[in-house]
């Protein structure tokens, strides 16, 4: 009998701690319910010391060359990868560059004082087969590029420098001349590109001044950017207009992508900070290059002046549990823009903004989006949708809290209002307007709703 009770009180201990043990995790979920992984909690930054040093002025690269550097640069990465693989250390001082390749088991690190930046000549970035606004196509590279390089890490204290100032004066020249030139068409390179990755980390680094994007991430996994300090100015590039900014320099653009965390992160750019793509076009659902975005969470973070804080589109096919928590805004046009292609089939789905303090023009944004687009007919097209987004514990200083348009295109359903406290000048709150609606202690200039 004591035999008994001892095996009992043993396997109510054992119990007992392991739901103790769940308790003290403090399980998350998505917003579909179902359980965020321990990995998305986990902030701890890479560390390389035990990985081979290829300190780049080692191997013949001048510290302060005038000219591009980018044939002796890439024979390091090579000669790095050729041995094994480590650690491309670009010391104190200035390294002009083209695009460069990084190959597996190589990484970056710029260390403090050292600066990679890349030629304002668009004859020192390769064409190559890559992706560009929900497009595969031959474009070309970014200053750094990653393919197939799973491990692969960026870190800092250094800085990428895109050295944009050119290509956006071209850009706006050209914008002025011909309206219609699109942005592909002014050939920019962007500051960094990684795709077909797993087991990424950008951390601790500066990456600024890009001619394009910014980082652009494209059939990638398990992908974190922690610390970073990103940015592009939003005004005085040109003088054809002072109060032109670097044209569509994207903080993150997250293409086709599973499990990205972005956090504790600084974000001023002259366009979109976090921006979800997956392709564009009345049959991009049926196009095997284009595909969801899954598990995204952006935490943590500051904005400095962007158009928008979280932006589902315009290139975006199937996106779903995507959170956006604990943001501070100093400067933002846009909060959540859920740009919605006529030409496109569109889903976004269990999105959750929580946690947002600050200023902004408009909040929440559900409009058409028809920059560029090519409608054709399809007997089959599916109707777009937004459903199960959720607004809570928002405290701001608003100048459209709620900018909706309602569309035969696409249907709204499911969003949620939840402890709301904001200063709204246009007033224009209408849970009608949005099927099946939930409103619960909403405050907008101090009336409930």
């Amino acid at each position: 009998m004591k035999n008994r009770l001892f095996l009992l009180a043993m396997i109510l201990a054992v119990c007992t701690t392991a739901m103790g043990k769940k308790k003290a995790r403090n399980v998350e979920l998505w917003p579909d319910g179902t359980e965020i992984p321990a990995w998305f909690s986990d902030t701890t930054r890479v560390d390389l010391s035990g990985l081979k040093r290829y300190v780049v002025t080692d191997y013949g690269v001048d510290r302060w060359a005038d000219g591009v550097q980018t044939k002796e640069l890439q024979a390091v990465i090579d000669r790095c990868a050729q041995e094994g693989g480590g650690v491309i250390v670009i010391p104190r001082g200035i390294f002009l560059s083209g695009s460069l390749f990084f190959k597996p088991k190589t990484h970056l690190l710029i260390e403090e004082g050292g600066e990679l930046k890349g030629s304002d000549r668009i004859r020192d970035f390769k064409i190559v087969k890559t992706r560009m606004e929900g497009q595969t196509l031959d474009y070309f590279a970014a200053l750094v590029n990653a393919d197939g390089v799973d491990g692969f890490t960026i870190t800092g204290p250094g800085t990428i420098n895109g050295n944009g100032q050119k290509y956006w004066e071209e850009f706006w020249i050209r914008r002025k001349y011909n309206p219609q030139c699109t942005n592909i068409e002014a050939m920019r390179p962007r500051n960094v590109y990684i795709s077909n990755s797993k087991d990424v980390t950008v951390q601790d680094v500066n990456i600024i001044n890009s001619p394009f994007w910014t980082n652009h991430l494209y059939r990638c996994e398990n992908v974190r950017y922690l610390g970073c300090f990103i940015f592009a100015p939003t005004e005085n590039v040109t003088p054809v207009d002072p109060k032109r900014g670097g044209p569509s320099t994207d903080a993150i653009d997250i293409d086709v992508c599973k499990n990205v965390l972005i956090h504790g992160c600084y974000m001023h750019v002259n366009d979109d900070a976090v921006v979800l793509k997956g392709g564009k076009g009345t049959w991009a659902d049926k196009d095997e290059n284009n595909g969801p975005c899954r598990n995204i969470i952006i935490e943590d973070c500051t904005y400095g002046k962007v158009h928008g804080c979280l932006t589902l589109g315009s290139e975006s096919l199937d996106d779903r549990n995507v959170i956006l928590r604990r943001i501070d805004v100093k400067s933002a046009t846009r909060v959540l823009w859920l740009k919605m292609r006529p030409d496109t089939p569109q889903h976004y789905e269990y999105v959750s903004v929580e946690d947002i303090k600050g200023r902004c023009g408009s909040f929440l944004v559900v409009r058409p989006w028809t920059q560029f687009f090519k409608p054709e007919e399809r007997e089959d097209m599916p109707l777009s949708q937004c459903n199960n987004i959720y607004m809570k514990n928002i405290d701001m200083e608003t100048k459209n809290f709620f900018d909706v348009g309602t569309s035969d295109k696409y249907k709204l359903t499911d969003f949620f209002f939840e402890n709301i406290h904001v200063t709204d000048e246009k007033d224009a709150f209408d849970a009608g307007l949005i099927e099946n609606t939930t409103v619960k202690n909403v405050l907008i200039n101090g009336t409930s709703r």
